[in-house]
């Protein structure tokens, strides 16, 4: 049965583009002059790499959110679940609909996907528009001077930021047109996306998932966080940085947005150009990151640089669960595992620190970890997490050499010096003075009574001793020279 009537709609199909501001597929439904009819599909089954259940929780809330923006503008979102090509067929035949807006996923298994389904939908008599609604630059449009694709980041950003050039941003739109028979909806709770049985995300709620929180992030950004953010951004203690991060990753604020705010700072403010430009970099990682996927598709599972394949990783389930559950007894790399754990969320300079020490402390493969993280993130990103973990592991691009071997102490001495991030995430260390808190076992038995610290039982001593784990992971890491 048909439900057209009037003029065809077109079917504005959202994905990771979980907004109206600043949204080229929803301008262009808007320009189409048609009635729109947004939908959302769930793909359990879809050629992208599932979210993890971190990021369903996040993006239970984001379709909330996006549904009452719809509503509030005269339309509404529309949710199915299934496979894209077959529920993207069914609507068009039952709407009349004879074209399909949405925006790119830049995972290159989706993007051969998405080519196919448009052959088989413009077969069928609909067309499909595709726009950009995720990155500054397309993959690959940053080239070195031979018409390679960069695999160093400092001089792709180099060249890749004045390619961006001034930035027009479009408004959200104030009404929609709305089709005349609306196709029905699943109901967004029968998907279960919030966990139960049990509910893990309680001190998930200082997160406001949605295109109105990620604006309020962005405001808390340029109002507070930028001024000091060069120095800031490591300290894990402080709130320094923007957490941005889960609201890029469901699109419900483009990196447009931001580097066009950051840059209208930069010329009211020129005094902070340089902490600015420190911030505007990690956007330019990010781009970064999805260049390296779109020539590495196997990004998560195969390391870049083929020699690491024959590495040493030990299999240590112990050790992998401790560190899972903040147990490693390094104060440091526990207190972040706690704060993903419960929050969804880590601290980036506490990220490398935790990564560092599972890969060449542990020498537990960093595979591992990313899909922990992965899972665990509220703002876990198909290019971002294994181009992280595989930066930190020297298997990546322009990644860090493994030899590069962090000591959780002086880490933790360095970046939380007072012990204030440690205290809030290992309380049971709170009452230690801050010279002994990175490392508790050092404290006389008189300053442990003191503090209330039994290592062993309130707290663990440290599951390997730093000092022969590191000649461990050097001695492993000899074995791929030959």
């Amino acid at each position: 049965m048909t439900l057209k009537s009037g003029l065809a709609p077109v079917l504005l199909w959202f994905r990771r583009d979980l907004r109206l501001r600043d949204n080229a597929s929803v301008m262009a439904a808007i320009r189409s002059g048609r009635p729109v009819l947004p939908v959302f599909i769930l793909e359990p089954e879809g050629p992208a790499r599932p979210p993890g259940a971190a990021s369903l929780w996040w993006l239970d809330k984001s379709l909330k959110s996006l549904g009452a923006d719809l509503e509030a503008a005269g339309s509404r979102l529309i949710l199915r679940r299934g496979e894209a090509g077959s529920i993207l067929s069914e609507l068009a035949a039952q709407t009349g609909a004879d074209l399909l807006i949405f925006s790119r996923v830049y995972e290159p298994q989706v993007l051969e996907r998405d080519a196919a389904l448009g052959a088989e939908l413009k077969a069928s008599g609909v067309e499909t528009e595709v726009h950009n609604a995720s990155l500054l630059l397309e993959p690959g449009q940053v080239r070195t001077g031979l018409g390679q694709p960069y695999s160093v980041f400092t001089p792709f950003w180099r060249a890749g930021r004045p390619q961006i050039g001034a930035l027009e941003l479009s408004p959200a739109p104030t009404s929609l047109k709305a089709p005349a028979v609306w196709p029905p909806s699943d109901a967004l709770g029968d998907w279960k996306l919030h966990p139960t049985a049990p509910d893990w995300s309680g001190e998930f709620a200082d997160w406001m998932p949605g295109e109105a929180g990620a604006h309020a992030r962005l405001h808390r950004l340029l109002d507070e966080t930028v001024a000091s953010y060069a120095d800031a951004r490591d300290r894990p203690g402080v709130e320094g940085t923007s957490r941005l991060s889960p609201h890029l990753a469901w699109g419900e604020i483009g990196p447009r947005q931001v580097f066009a705010a950051v840059e209208a700072l930069e010329a009211r403010s020129p005094e902070l150009v340089g902490s600015a430009d420190k911030f505007l970099a990690e956007i330019g990682w990010r781009e970064f990151n999805y260049n390296i996927l779109a020539q590495h598709p196997q990004l998560a599972t195969r390391n870049l640089k083929p020699a690491f394949d024959a590495f040493p990783w030990r299999r240590a389930p112990d050790h992998l669960d401790a560190w899972r559950k903040g147990l490693t007894g390094y104060p440091i790399v526990d207190a972040g595992m706690r704060q993903l754990w419960r929050t969804g969320w880590m601290h980036n300079r506490v990220r490398m620190i935790t990564a560092s020490f599972l890969i060449k402390h542990l020498l537990v493969d960093w595979r591992e970890g990313e899909a922990w993280f992965w899972d665990t993130l509220v703002d876990a990103d198909p290019a971002s997490n294994p181009g992280g973990w595989q930066w930190v592991a020297g298997s990546g691009a322009d990644a860090a050499p493994f030899f590069r071997i962090f000591n959780p102490i002086a880490q933790g001495e360095k970046f939380d010096p007072d012990g204030r991030y440690v205290r809030r995430w290992v309380p049971e260390l709170a009452h230690l003075p801050a010279p002994l808190i990175h490392a508790p076992w050092t404290a006389s038995p008189i300053e442990r009574a003191a503090a209330g610290v039994r290592l062993g039982e309130t707290y663990p001593a440290p599951i390997v001793d730093h000092a022969t784990a590191r000649e461990r992971a050097l001695e492993a890491f000899k074995t791929l020279k030959g």
